[in-house]
């Protein structure tokens, strides 16, 4: 079946090796051949397996409510508020981070550039493809991040807020280990492999945990730092 919408055209020197040009209309499209992956339907072989993951979760909850009582206090008095009076652990966090900030930033502006961010991300064109960080170039990357350093150790430090400081130049750290080099160990060229959303999940994951484990376990009344076993409860 011949295509109308090629013209093929061959070469008109006999000399020359034999030629096709072909020619597309403009308003047509050149089929790209794509290489199609396997693929299943969401039911049954997702949520079977999420219905399933559920049900476990559920079983492992109810068997943790029969050996351990749920860490309730006692009955709640509005003339004696507890000291300290501390949010749900989920909001620990955010609480530990209104001792370092103003409560506008605390509780209103850092909030919101979180959910903002959350909102923002999905729609850039970053690492569409999982590319490693350091394949953007060295100059590039290494100038990322001694300006961030220089923005953010000052702030921080203004603040006295060592808790976000140290694992952010700790990931950092781990940043300019895992630059690309002619032998790399086992554990660089595995850094080396990270792209920029891991690194940035990675420090997200460990300044939350570890403001909600020092809100949660290591202050005490009026918001000081005491040990775990110092705390009545």
């Amino acid at each position: 079946m011949k295509d109308e919408s090629l013209d093929i055209v061959e070469s008109a020197d006999p000399m020359s090796v034999p030629k096709r040009v072909a020619l597309v209309r403009p308003d047509l499209s050149l089929a790209v051949p794509r290489r199609r992956e396997e693929q299943v339907t969401t039911f049954p072989h997702l949520i079977v397996r999420e219905v399933i993951l559920l049900q476990w979760v559920v079983i492992l909850i109810a068997l943790a409510s029969l050996f351990w009582d749920a860490p309730l206090e006692g009955i709640a008095d509005p003339l004696e508020t507890p000291n300290p009076a501390k949010a749900p652990w989920y909001f620990l966090g955010l609480q530990e981070l209104l001792h370092y900030f103003p409560p506008v930033v605390a509780g209103v502006l850092i909030p919101t550039l979180v959910v903002i961010a959350l909102i923002i991300i999905p729609y850039a064109r970053v690492n569409r493809a999982p590319v490693a960080l350091w394949s953007w170039g060295s100059k590039r990357v290494t100038i990322g991040l001694l300006s961030l350093t220089i923005v953010v150790v000052p702030l921080l430090s203004l603040f006295h807020c060592w808790v976000v400081l140290v694992p952010t130049l700790a990931c950092e750290a781990l940043i300019g280990l895992s630059r690309p080099l002619p032998h790399p160990g086992r554990l660089r060229a595995w850094l080396g492999l990270r792209t920029l959303p891991q690194w940035i999940m990675t420090w997200f994951v460990i300044v939350a945990c570890l403001l909600t484990i020092i809100g949660t376990f290591f202050r005490g009344p009026g918001w000081s730092l005491v040990w775990p076993w110092e705390i009545s409860l």
